[in-house]
């Protein structure tokens, strides 16, 4: 199980360092001169080189990205040219707003989901099972942004039961809470779809297994059948499932945090790059793309702790 986790780790830091060269060069490929951006139009040539030397944007790509990952590697993510702050700091301030916000959506998201497929599955053909398929395809059909502007407008505006916009109040648990409600539904709507059609599908091929058939010919209880036996081995996928979709959220948590005008790491990577901030755009990317990596890193290794034959594979 050590040679495992070991090899799921070297695996994540490798994805990490790929897509952080990956992204490196596309911010690069954005039209414009980042300098000129900052600057504005007023700004002389001088002032312009002195920016991009102190950016670091006048030696060649591959050396500005190995000199990125080695200052990474020593805990160093840059500084803001705007503030003159850390980096590190800069973003480390915005991820807590953005890991809530995910982890309260896939928190719901899975409590609704996972009973629903399994029901969808125990009552296979009837009445219930065709109400959860059609509310399965529409939550999925129905995108995250479309989701937060009417429950903003329903919710919040009209109804007025909802704050529209913000965090809430510091050290105020309710207000915090409750101003998490409606990012929350856009983030995780669509979520309760992918997984209650997911456990069904698993439940369905598990019921048939044989150690199924042999369970029930000792007679023992249905309940104790689908919720010990079935229920165990059905839930495998979903948690792989849930581990990629947390890092998923981090992007369609974009979209609540500039409608719901929450912060957050995703609505810091958009303003960053609107103004060509590139130490913050890299630091912010680098750690979403930690953070993605992490949560499907921690998927694998429940799966593995709960399945002994993927470890056996690997």
């Amino acid at each position: 199980m050590g040679l495992y986790f070991l090899k799921r780790l070297g695996l994540s830091v490798v994805i990490v360092v790929v897509a952080v060269t990956m992204l490196y060069g596309m911010i690069h490929l954005v039209p414009g001169d980042p300098a000129s951006i900052m600057l504005g139009p007023r700004a002389t040539p001088e002032m312009k080189e002195t920016l991009r030397v102190r950016m670091g944007l006048d030696r060649p790509f591959v050396i500005q990205v190995v000199s990125f990952l080695g200052n990474v590697a020593m805990g160093d993510l840059g500084t803001d040219v705007f503030s003159n702050r850390p980096v590190a700091r800069i973003v480390l301030e915005q991820v807590p707003h953005t890991l809530v916000l995910v982890l309260i959506s896939m928190g719901w998201a899975a409590m609704m989901g996972i009973p629903l497929g399994a029901f969808s599955a125990i009552f296979r053909n009837t009445i219930l099972d065709k109400i959860t398929g059609v509310f399965s395809i529409a939550v999925i059909a129905v995108p995250s942004f479309v989701v937060a502007l009417y429950s903003l407008l329903f919710f919040a505006v009209y109804l007025q039961w909802f704050p529209a916009i913000g965090a809430g109040e510091p050290g105020d648990l309710v207000s915090r809470l409750t101003h998490l409600v409606l990012p929350s539904l856009a983030v995780g709507l669509s979520w309760v779809g992918y997984i209650a059609r997911l456990v069904r599908a698993s439940m369905l091929e598990v019921m048939g297994e044989n150690h199924i058939r042999t369970a029930r010919a000792f007679g023992l209880p249905e309940s104790v059948i689908i919720y010990r036996y079935a229920l165990k081995l059905a839930i495998l996928p979903t948690i792989t499932l849930i581990g990629v979709s947390i890092g998923r959220m981090l992007s369609t948590a974009v979209f609540a945090e500039i409608v719901f005008a929450r912060p957050g790491i995703g609505k810091l990577i958009y303003d960053s790059v609107i103004t060509r901030n590139y130490n913050v755009v890299m630091g912010s990317v680098l750690v979403s793309t930690a953070l993605f990596v992490f949560s499907t890193m921690i998927s694998d290794w429940i799966t593995a702790l709960l399945d002994p034959r993927i470890r056996e594979n690997l």
